[in-house]
Protein backbone atom coordinates (compact mmCIF):
# COMPACT_ATOMS: atom_id res chain seq x y z
CA UNK A 1 0.00 0.00 0.00
CA UNK A 2 1.37 3.45 -0.86
CA UNK A 3 2.24 6.06 1.75
CA UNK A 4 -0.50 8.35 0.42
CA UNK A 5 -3.08 5.60 0.88
CA UNK A 6 -1.84 5.06 4.44
CA UNK A 7 -2.08 8.77 5.11
CA UNK A 8 -5.58 8.88 3.62
CA UNK A 9 -6.62 6.08 5.96
CA UNK A 10 -4.98 7.73 8.98
CA UNK A 11 -6.05 11.30 8.30
CA UNK A 12 -9.59 10.49 7.31
CA UNK A 13 -10.38 8.25 10.21
CA UNK A 14 -10.67 5.10 8.13
CA UNK A 15 -9.75 3.62 4.80
CA UNK A 16 -12.96 4.60 3.06
CA UNK A 17 -15.36 2.13 4.63
CA UNK A 18 -17.64 2.81 7.52
CA UNK A 19 -16.21 0.30 9.98
CA UNK A 20 -14.05 2.80 11.89
CA UNK A 21 -16.67 5.50 12.46
CA UNK A 22 -16.26 5.24 16.23
CA UNK A 23 -12.52 5.95 16.33
CA UNK A 24 -11.34 8.12 19.15
CA UNK A 25 -10.84 11.76 18.03
CA UNK A 26 -7.38 11.74 19.65
CA UNK A 27 -6.41 8.73 17.53
CA UNK A 28 -7.57 10.47 14.37
CA UNK A 29 -5.71 13.67 15.35
CA UNK A 30 -2.54 11.66 16.03
CA UNK A 31 -2.57 10.36 12.43
CA UNK A 32 -2.86 13.72 10.69
CA UNK A 33 -0.08 14.29 8.17
CA UNK A 34 -1.50 17.17 6.13
CA UNK A 35 -2.74 20.66 6.95
CA UNK A 36 -6.28 20.67 8.35
CA UNK A 37 -8.80 23.45 7.96
CA UNK A 38 -11.35 23.64 10.75
CA UNK A 39 -14.50 25.53 9.78
CA UNK A 40 -17.93 26.40 11.13
CA UNK A 41 -19.93 23.42 9.91
CA UNK A 42 -23.33 25.14 10.14
CA UNK A 43 -22.29 28.34 8.31
CA UNK A 44 -23.44 28.54 4.69
CA UNK A 45 -20.59 30.92 3.79
CA UNK A 46 -18.04 28.51 5.26
CA UNK A 47 -19.52 25.53 3.42
CA UNK A 48 -19.55 27.40 0.09
CA UNK A 49 -15.98 28.55 0.66
CA UNK A 50 -14.94 24.97 1.38
CA UNK A 51 -16.35 23.79 -1.94
CA UNK A 52 -14.44 26.56 -3.72
CA UNK A 53 -11.26 25.60 -1.91
CA UNK A 54 -11.59 21.98 -3.07
CA UNK A 55 -11.91 23.14 -6.69
CA UNK A 56 -8.57 24.93 -6.42
CA UNK A 57 -6.76 22.27 -4.39
CA UNK A 58 -5.92 19.83 -7.16
CA UNK A 59 -3.18 18.19 -5.09
CA UNK A 60 -5.59 17.46 -2.23
CA UNK A 61 -3.25 19.19 0.20
CA UNK A 62 -5.89 20.08 2.81
CA UNK A 63 -8.11 17.98 5.03
CA UNK A 64 -11.20 19.34 6.76
CA UNK A 65 -13.21 19.04 9.94
CA UNK A 66 -16.06 21.09 11.36
CA UNK A 67 -15.09 23.06 14.45
CA UNK A 68 -18.12 21.47 16.14
CA UNK A 69 -16.98 17.89 15.50
CA UNK A 70 -15.18 15.72 18.06
CA UNK A 71 -11.97 15.85 16.00
CA UNK A 72 -12.31 19.61 15.55
CA UNK A 73 -12.67 20.08 19.29
CA UNK A 74 -9.71 17.77 19.93
CA UNK A 75 -7.50 19.80 17.59
CA UNK A 76 -8.64 23.09 19.11
CA UNK A 77 -7.76 21.83 22.58
CA UNK A 78 -4.36 20.51 21.45
CA UNK A 79 -3.50 23.93 20.06
CA UNK A 80 -4.53 25.85 23.15
CA UNK A 81 -7.85 27.13 21.80
CA UNK A 82 -11.19 26.78 23.53
CA UNK A 83 -13.11 23.73 22.25
CA UNK A 84 -16.13 26.01 21.71
CA UNK A 85 -14.13 28.45 19.55
CA UNK A 86 -16.34 28.98 16.49
CA UNK A 87 -15.47 32.60 15.61
CA UNK A 88 -12.90 31.82 12.93
CA UNK A 89 -11.57 29.21 10.61
CA UNK A 90 -8.50 27.54 12.06
CA UNK A 91 -5.65 26.20 9.97
CA UNK A 92 -3.69 23.45 11.71
CA UNK A 93 -0.33 22.89 10.04
CA UNK A 94 1.90 20.55 12.00
CA UNK A 95 2.52 22.05 15.43
CA UNK A 96 1.37 25.50 14.28
CA UNK A 97 -2.11 26.97 14.03
CA UNK A 98 -3.47 30.11 12.41
CA UNK A 99 -6.82 31.86 12.72
CA UNK A 100 -8.86 34.53 10.96
CA UNK A 101 -7.24 36.33 8.02
CA UNK A 102 -3.86 34.67 8.54
CA UNK A 103 -5.45 31.21 8.19
CA UNK A 104 -7.43 32.24 5.10
CA UNK A 105 -4.45 33.79 3.36
CA UNK A 106 -2.14 30.86 4.16
CA UNK A 107 -4.71 28.51 2.64
CA UNK A 108 -5.01 30.69 -0.47
CA UNK A 109 -1.23 30.69 -0.89
CA UNK A 110 -1.25 26.88 -1.33
CA UNK A 111 -4.07 26.69 -3.87
CA UNK A 112 -4.09 26.53 -7.66
CA UNK A 113 -5.45 29.20 -9.98
CA UNK A 114 -5.56 32.89 -9.09
CA UNK A 115 -6.17 32.50 -5.33
CA UNK A 116 -2.47 32.56 -4.31
CA UNK A 117 -2.43 36.20 -5.46
CA UNK A 118 -4.55 37.01 -2.40
CA UNK A 119 -1.55 36.21 -0.21
CA UNK A 120 -0.25 39.68 -1.12
CA UNK A 121 -2.86 40.97 1.34
CA UNK A 122 -0.46 39.96 4.11
CA UNK A 123 1.12 43.37 3.42
CA UNK A 124 -1.97 44.85 5.09
CA UNK A 125 -1.52 44.93 8.87
CA UNK A 126 -3.03 41.86 10.52
CA UNK A 127 -5.18 44.00 12.85
CA UNK A 128 -6.84 45.66 9.85
CA UNK A 129 -7.31 42.34 8.03
CA UNK A 130 -8.80 40.75 11.14
CA UNK A 131 -11.27 43.63 11.65
CA UNK A 132 -12.59 42.99 8.13
CA UNK A 133 -12.62 39.23 8.83
CA UNK A 134 -14.52 39.81 12.10
CA UNK A 135 -17.05 42.10 10.38
CA UNK A 136 -17.85 39.43 7.79
CA UNK A 137 -17.88 36.76 10.51
CA UNK A 138 -20.25 38.77 12.69
CA UNK A 139 -22.76 39.06 9.84
CA UNK A 140 -22.28 35.73 8.04
CA UNK A 141 -25.42 34.08 9.37
CA UNK A 142 -27.60 37.08 8.57
CA UNK A 143 -26.28 37.41 5.02
CA UNK A 144 -25.60 33.79 4.02
CA UNK A 145 -27.77 31.85 6.44
CA UNK A 146 -27.07 28.94 8.71
CA UNK A 147 -27.93 25.24 8.84
CA UNK A 148 -29.34 23.58 11.94
CA UNK A 149 -26.57 20.97 11.67
CA UNK A 150 -23.54 20.28 9.52
CA UNK A 151 -24.71 19.26 6.03
CA UNK A 152 -23.53 15.99 4.50
CA UNK A 153 -21.01 16.95 1.79
CA UNK A 154 -20.86 15.32 -1.61
CA UNK A 155 -18.55 12.33 -2.12
CA UNK A 156 -15.64 14.39 -3.54
CA UNK A 157 -15.57 16.63 -0.49
CA UNK A 158 -16.41 13.89 2.02
CA UNK A 159 -13.24 11.91 1.23
CA UNK A 160 -11.19 14.90 2.45
CA UNK A 161 -12.85 15.04 5.88
CA UNK A 162 -10.97 13.73 8.89
CA UNK A 163 -14.02 12.02 10.32
CA UNK A 164 -15.76 9.61 8.03
CA UNK A 165 -18.85 8.99 10.11
CA UNK A 166 -20.79 10.50 7.21
CA UNK A 167 -20.11 7.43 5.01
Amino acid sequence: MSGDADEQRDASGNGGGSGDDDRDPAEIADGIQRPVLLFDGVCNLCNRSLRLLVKFDDAGRFRFAPLQSPVGRELLTRHGLEPDYFDSIVLIDGEDHYTKSEAALRVCRELDGPLPLLYALTAVPEGVRDRVYDFVGDHRYQVFGKKEECPVPDAELRRRFLERSLD
